[in-house]
């Protein structure tokens, strides 16, 4: 017996193991396709007047730790809010672990980091704040919130040098319905519903799951919105409307029905 119940608790720790895998490949593989893009777009501005810092982990969306005067500092990026990765209460929230991939391969290959402060350099937890920007002078809070991985936030006096020209992106962004903004009032004044996004999230597959002639539906209105997407793997996927990560997918190619793109290659995603 005791046999049978270590056999199934390793069992239960491997799947376990195997389902976070899976999710984090998937994440980075998306956060890789949205990263090309940015690089290749990203307005680069000029930081020949901004303070160079090395820099020495990503630990989630908003938060860097660089070295600062000789210590290992948190900084946190002024002026937006990332969804949780690892929250001791709020737990990991939708678009969190995407939040914190992208900056990761923003900054990938990077020794340091610029800095632009405000007027206030610490907030009350002591942590650094600043705009953060590449060796290459692309904005990490702009490109956050083009991407729809971040919101307008924290907005306090005196530290507000930027907050006109993040809410301008922000405006922009809301209206394509991108990343945190896919789910109606997932972005709350307070931060992030997950509930509210797993809810809306159920109740889309929940109606795809009721078709009872799926390629019949999406066919309606000649309206083909399968998203097919070669991640940097070479790998082909296909994402159906309705799924996680489809508005963030990159669409290289676009099928009416799940059969034309299986025929050319593609499979579907996980999730």
């Amino acid at each position: 017996m005791k046999k049978f119940i270590f056999t199934l608790l390793v069992s239960l720790l491997l799947a376990a193991c195997t389902e976070e895998t899976t999710k984090t490949s998937i994440v980075q593989e998306n956060v890789v396709e949205i990263i090309k893009t940015t690089v290749q777009s990203a307005q680069r501005h000029d930081v020949s007047k901004f303070e160079q810092y090395e820099l020495q982990e990503v630990i989630d969306g908003d938060t860097i730790r660089i070295k600062y005067n000789g210590s290992s500092e948190k900084v946190r990026f002024l002026l937006v809010d990332t969804p949780e990765t690892n929250h001791e209460t709020l737990g990991e929230q939708p678009y969190g672990p995407e939040a914190k991939q992208f900056v990761k391969q923003l900054l990938d290959g990077q020794e340091t980091v610029y800095l632009e402060f405000d007027v206030s350099y610490r907030d009350k937890y002591k942590r650094l704040l600043a705009y953060v920007y590449t060796e290459e002078g692309i904005s990490i809070q702009e490109q956050l919130l083009k991407s729809g991985l971040a919101r307008v936030a924290y907005i306090y006096d005196p530290n507000t040098k930027h907050v006109d020209w993040f809410k301008a992106i922000q405006k922009t962004v809301q209206k394509t319905a991108t990343g945190i903004w896919s789910v109606e009032d997932y972005v709350t004044n307070r931060g992030y519903d997950k509930e509210v996004y797993y809810a809306a999230l159920k109740e889309g597959n929940n109606k795809l799951d009721n078709t009872t002639d799926e390629s019949t539906s999406i066919n309606e209105g000649n309206s083909c919105l399968i998203k097919g997407n070669i991640n940097a793997k070479g790998n082909k996927i296909y994402h159906m409307p309705g799924q996680r990560d489809y508005d963030n997918t990159i669409a290289e190619e676009m099928f009416c029905t799940e059969e034309e793109a299986i025929a050319a290659g593609f499979k579907p995603a996980s999730k």
